[in-house]
């Protein structure tokens, strides 16, 4: 039996926030629920680079990927600004994936300002749309078919940003028109794919779709947060998840990410790491490590990062 992975981890998405701000409306306590993640309350909370360092450290994290959280929409750079005054000496938010409304008459201008500071690697404009109003993230659906939004979009390749892209299974299709069109963009999805609707057909839906969108070889996936749309999870219920991921992108475009404190809401750190380790469990060295480190490292470049454990043991 190999021995559970143990080397460097970047992981490559999680949140931080200071709710002291009033910068976060998806999390006041007036706010409803958003995209199926169920009862926020357990979130509203501030969520520091103190608050990662303890809930992660029981694994060998080295450096990870801050991922725009919500923050109030007409100050998208406020929220760059903010990560640059928090604490780095132990790597949490080494890198930002940031927000700009891509659709935005002022999206190059935001683009220039967010690309500006040297961690920011990525751009994440929400495109999640499900009919249940309780489900959506984004305002609306079709975003990626839309001329304003795709001129956004193409220009991030200028800057060397990757785009950061969260949708549902039903829109995979879009998302796979997208990357065809823009094959020098590198595309980084989120969660899994979101495989909301676990029903079989639901299911189904997912696999055949994310099978067709990893034929793009300039989309990689990010395996996160598998208990969003899986609240009563078991060991055996993630494991085909994270398999068909790794299955359909391989081990050089796939890779690891906690989503905390999000996915805190229906499990432990632990928890998520430790299902990684023992699923990634027959895979040799080499893949376990491109997983955990090396395709975050890559693709988010993250060339400074050594394989020297930073959070403390």
């Amino acid at each position: 039996m190999p021995e559970p992975y143990s080397g460097p981890i970047i992981d490559a998405h999680h949140h931080l926030w200071d709710l002291g701000l009033g910068r976060h409306p998806w999390l006041a306590a007036t706010a409803g629920e958003r995209g199926g993640l169920g009862e926020l309350g357990p979130l509203r909370r501030n969520y520091l680079p103190e608050d990662y360092a303890r809930d992660a450290v029981r694994h060998n994290v080295v450096a990870t990927v801050h991922v725009e959280a919500g923050w109030a929409g007409n100050d998208s750079v406020g929220e760059t600004r903010w990560l640059e005054t928090l604490d780095k000496s132990q790597g949490v938010a080494a890198r930002y994936v940031v927000h700009v409304p891509l659709a935005s008459p002022e999206a190059a201008a935001l683009i220039e300002a967010q690309a500006a500071f040297d961690r920011t690697v990525g751009v994440r404009d929400i495109l999640s749309w499900d009919p249940d109003p309780a489900r959506r993230f984004a305002a609306r659906d079709g975003i990626m078919d839309e001329p304003a939004w795709r001129a956004g979009l193409a220009l991030l390749r200028h800057h060397r940003l990757a785009f950061d892209m969260m949708v549902f299974p039903r829109q995979f299709g879009d998302a796979t028109r997208l990357a065809a069109a823009f094959p020098s963009q590198q595309f980084v999805l989120n969660h899994c794919g979101s495989p909301i609707h676990r029903d079989a057909d639901g299911m189904r839906l997912w696999r055949e779709g994310l099978r067709a969108l990893a034929q793009h070889q300039n989309v990689a996936i990010k395996i996160s947060d598998l208990v969003a749309y899986d609240h009563h999870w078991t060991l055996d219920s993630l494991r085909p998840v994270v398999l068909h991921c790794i299955d359909c992108f391989g081990s050089d475009r796939a890779m690891f990410g906690s989503d905390f404190p999000v996915a805190g809401l229906h499990a432990s750190f632990d928890d998520i790491y430790d299902s990684f380790k023992t699923i990634a469990g027959d895979f040799s060295t080499d893949e376990q490590t491109a997983l955990f480190f090396g395709n975050a490292r890559r693709i988010y470049r993250l060339d400074d990062v050594s394989s020297a454990r930073l959070l403390p043991a």
